[in-house]
């Protein structure tokens, strides 16, 4: 399931109001900024800071195996 892209494009990390990456692959958007990435669950971001994942390192760096689409 893919995300609407002017949904996308509104978003912004609920932390540093920064731009996120959607990374379809992994139904997720990503601020590499803070190294936090907000589930996608039925189709609606979850942007809460107590449900992101921390990034690793390279996931940081975009240095991930999935590349992501930019928002």
């Amino acid at each position: 399931m893919t995300l609407d892209k002017q949904l996308l494009a509104m978003l912004v990390c609920p932390l540093c109001q920064g731009k996120l990456k959607y990374d379809r692959e992994a139904a997720e958007v990503k601020c590499h900024f803070d190294g936090l990435a907000f589930p996608i669950r039925d189709g609606i971001p979850v942007m809460l800071e107590e449900e992101a994942r921390v990034m690793d390192t390279d996931e940081k760096l975009g240095k991930g195996s999935s590349g992501g689409d930019s928002a």
